[in-house]
């Protein structure tokens, strides 16, 4: 048998003692402060809890209204009640969301398909910006959120109002075409598809109630299931849109609960204090969070007591009426002129809007 030459591990004795010194010198220092990563790390998850947990009632609230609204709320009958007066009208769309309070992730192929029956661009844009803030479950989400400041939750209603009239009245006085990328029910193409459509639907109407009196036996089970289906399907629908809402909402949660915990407070305060860089950037910070309305607030209100009350105004007006994902989803449904327009008006009037409510209501 070779007996093991001692020579052979020299070489390695200098490394391995390099590599043990640094171990004595630097494991110390490192088990001290995984205590503090530990503490960071109870401190993120605590906060991020709490942030979700507060929201998420009123995302399932919110999701299941506007499942509701989808299924039994026609367009036809939607567009019967627009007033011919535009400033009714605007006045109209800015209430809407009282009736219809439909979040801003099931907004835009609901005013798609308005603007196809014969909505004027103008009611639309005030809807698209109203209806998401303006309803009772985000003032009850707002309210629960600020349940110690309620000058923010009717500071949040009557901006969202003014902000929704006033580019409603702009696009009402600039823009006469129609933004959509595709053609509306008034061309004559299309028209004649509508009708040719419309003409077939008679007919199988006509053919189904030749045979009624087949169906007679069965009508009362027929109408039964086709009563669990809808109800079946507005859950469906409804969950559908939560899953869709809360990668949005953990997405925030999570951001929110990082910044909170691992930012200094410092700098924080010092962006925070800022007469124009608070408001830029909360206003940014709701455009990439992409937040829904119904869960914005709390995540607004983590920053109550850092970020003035005129800037978290801006980050609560803002986002619901412009973010990463409602850009995205107006350029696939209008032009990129009016979109660019649009948004343009947007940043520009709850920016103005922002500032003047905080120093003269929120300071």
């Amino acid at each position: 048998m070779n007996q093991m030459n001692p020579s052979r591990w020299l070489p390695f004795l200098l490394p391995a003692a390099l590599v043990a010194a640094c171990l004595i010198v630097i494991v110390p220092p490192l088990l001290a402060s995984v205590s503090m990563d530990f503490n960071y790390i109870h401190l993120f998850k605590t906060s991020f809890i709490g942030i979700l947990l507060e929201a998420l009632p009123f995302v399932l609230i919110g999701a299941l209204l506007s499942s509701l609204v989808h299924h039994y709320i026609s367009e036809d009958t939607l567009s019967k009640w627009i007033p011919k007066n535009p400033a009714v009208g605007i006045l109209f769309a800015c209430t809407l969301g009282f009736i219809f309070p439909v979040c801003e992730c099931g907004m835009i192929p609901l005013i798609r398909k308005l603007i196809q029956k014969g909505m004027p661009v103008y009611i639309a844009a005030v809807f698209i910006l109203a209806g998401p803030i303006v309803n009772p479950v985000v003032y009850g989400a707002t309210y629960m959120a600020f349940r110690l400041h309620p000058e923010m939750v009717y500071a949040r209603m009557g901006l969202a109002f003014l902000v929704a009239a006033v580019i409603g009245w702009m696009i009402y006085a600039t823009w006469n075409s129609s933004p959509l990328k595709t053609k509306s029910l008034s061309d004559p193409s299309i028209q004649h598809h509508h009708n040719h459509r419309t003409h077939r639907q008679d007919h199988q109407h006509t053919h189904m109630h030749d045979h009624t009196h087949h169906a007679h036996p069965h009508k009362h089970e027929t109408g039964h299931s086709e009563q669990r289906g809808k109800m079946t399907s507005i859950f469906i629908h409804a969950a559908d849109e939560v899953f869709d809402m809360g990668k949005y909402l953990i997405m925030g949660c999570l951001i929110t609960a990082a910044i909170q915990t691992f930012i200094p407070r410092e700098s924080l305060v010092a962006v925070g204090g800022g007469p124009v860089s608070s408001y830029i950037f909360m206003m940014g910070f709701a455009f990439l969070l992409s937040l829904c309305s119904t869960s914005d607030a709390f995540v607004a209100s983590a920053f109550t007591h850092t970020f003035s009350g005129g800037s978290l105004l801006a980050f609560l007006v803002f986002g619901p009426m412009l973010d990463l994902k409602n850009i995205l989803m107006l350029l696939s449904v209008f032009r990129v002129k009016f979109v660019l327009y649009f948004a343009f008006l947007i940043c520009t009037v709850v920016f103005i809007g922002s500032v003047v409510v905080g120093k003269l209501y929120l300071s």
